[in-house]
């Protein structure tokens, strides 16, 4: 059985937040998952030459075709999250015809400001590419090799302007639930803290915090922490 590749961004900042959300993912598993980290410092053949981003895998993720050789479905996943259901789940929702699949986030946030000061802007398709079921063998996703991520800005990269909009896919909203940003949902599958995780002290208490700090404390278990 071939592992689902699931590629997640990667902060030092937080770094806590990328191990509790494996946590989260392997605990629900049913299927082995080959996880990837977006460390910007084991990416040697890609130069960020972008200045703006709130994290340090905001570019990178668009890697993730040229990771997986440009074959094969793949997940992408911001590393501020926690998973709640299997994530063979989501990866059943892969459509072949498509070259990628997202949730299609149409709203205006809560908040100005998010995590560490940074500022929280609205834009077209915000936050649709926190969350991306790829398809790395479709044809129009081999554009995006190192040196074209490191020459297109953010605007053009994120609101996915290299695809015609049929060829992008929608996912169910669960699949990438914004704490905070919407109603507390017990049924979403993959809680995402964008505008900051719980290892952050001004959001350790925020909405949906506990579903977090219940995969930390089992990240825990067994270390004498």
């Amino acid at each position: 059985m071939k592992p689902i590749p699931l590629v997640v961004g990667f902060d030092q900042r937080e770094a806590v937040a990328y191990h509790v959300f494996c946590q989260s993912v392997l605990e629900k598993a049913s299927r082995p998952v080959q996880f990837t980290p977006l460390a910007i410092n084991a990416l040697k053949f890609y130069t960020e030459t972008h200045t703006d981003g709130s994290n340090r895998f905001i570019y990178s993720r668009f890697l993730t075709p040229y990771l997986c050789g440009f074959e094969g479905p793949a997940i992408f996943a911001d590393g501020d999250m926690v998973c709640h259901a299997d994530i063979a789940e989501l990866m059943d929702l892969f459509d072949p015809s498509l070259a990628v699949q997202v949730v299609m986030h149409d709203y205006k946030t809560k908040a100005s400001i998010k995590y560490l000061g940074n500022k929280n802007q609205d834009y077209p398709r915000k936050n649709w590419s926190s969350v991306i079921l790829w398809n790395c063998s479709h044809p129009a996703n081999r554009v995006l090799t190192p040196e074209f991520i490191q020459d297109k800005p953010g605007s053009y990269l994120h609101r996915f302007s290299w695809l015609d909009d049929a060829q992008i896919g929608t996912l169910p909203k669960e699949w990438n639930w914004l704490a905070t940003e919407y109603e507390d949902n017990p049924q979403a599958k993959l809680v995402h803290y964008t505008l900051g995780s719980p290892c952050f002290k001004d959001f350790s208490h925020a909405p949906m915090a506990n579903g977090w700090w219940d995969a930390h404390r089992s990240s825990q278990d067994g270390m004498g922490i």
